[in-house]
């Protein structure tokens, strides 16, 4: 029986050991025996062993074979967990609802695929209670940025129409083995039920922020232009001088319901 597994680069692979901020962070997640819990990369089971002992139903969603295994061995006598070997960033969430009860996703996330995850997981928003995530600091403060800040870009502007962003506390490298070389934070998110500004034409609405950002140095009225001039811009009461970090989640909305009719460009 194998009992022991030596991190793999490739799958990012960093096993949270620290019992403290286990315990912080399944006392934020406060799961309810009803509740239905999918845990993304449970690696050696820090947080599922925990999560367990609340008696949800708790699905677990792992890439490598051998973690699988001794995961297996772990849980024997836990009969509501469910274990599936699966790509993430393709795996279908929607399988996993029952009864229409919404998940509520945790997860350290390996942080070399961190931003297309969240991506992937925000077109099964509506399935979704909330999520908690380990992510790289960095990479919580883009999800968190105002307009006009260094860390304010596309991650920002798509998470926050999405969701209710809180960040709860940071982690140091130490409570990892082996020890990332960056710091990390833990991170809630919970979709709105409303979404915080009025988008006429999603694809449209996510199709000008990608193109807005892709330049940063440049003006609206240069990375823009493909589908909208300078004029129309104008006639939404922003700048065409302005660069793509200086809008509101509101600009981008007036942006892109100028001409949400329009079938997003290929």
């Amino acid at each position: 029986m194998k009992t022991t597994h030596i991190p793999r680069k490739r799958f990012g692979q960093h096993f949270l050991h620290n019992q403290h901020i286990i315990q912080r962070i399944v006392t934020s997640i406060a799961p309810q025996p009803e509740q239905h819990l999918v845990e993304i990369g449970p690696g050696k089971g820090a947080l599922t062993l925990p999560l367990l002992q609340y008696g949800c139903p708790l699905d677990v969603i792992e890439l490598d074979r051998d973690l699988i295994e001794l995961l297996r061995q772990k849980t024997l006598s836990f009969n509501q967990l469910r274990i599936h070997q699966a790509d993430v960033l393709t795996y279908d969430f929607k399988q996993l609802i029952a009864d229409s009860q919404p998940l509520r996703i945790v997860g350290n996330l390996p942080y070399n695929i961190s931003t297309p995850l969240l991506f992937h997981l925000l077109k099964n928003a509506n399935h979704i209670q909330d999520m908690f995530f380990m992510l790289q600091k960095e990479v919580v403060e883009r999800m968190i940025a105002a307009p006009a800040s260094s860390e304010y870009g596309r991650l920002s502007v798509m998470l926050q129409y999405h969701c209710e962003i809180k960040k709860l506390f940071d982690v140091s490298p130490g409570a990892f083995y082996p020890p990332p070389k960056v710091n990390s934070s833990i991170v809630q998110l919970i979709p709105h039920s409303i979404p915080p500004v009025d988008v006429l034409n999603q694809k449209r609405f996510a199709q000008i922020v990608t193109l807005a950002f892709s330049q940063r140095r440049k003006t609206l009225r240069n990375t823009l232009k493909t589908i909208l001039d300078a004029v129309q811009i104008e006639g939404a009461g922003i700048d065409p001088q302005a660069r793509a970090e200086t809008l509101s989640l509101q600009a981008f909305a007036q942006l892109a319901n100028l001409n949400h009719q329009n079938p997003p460009l290929k």
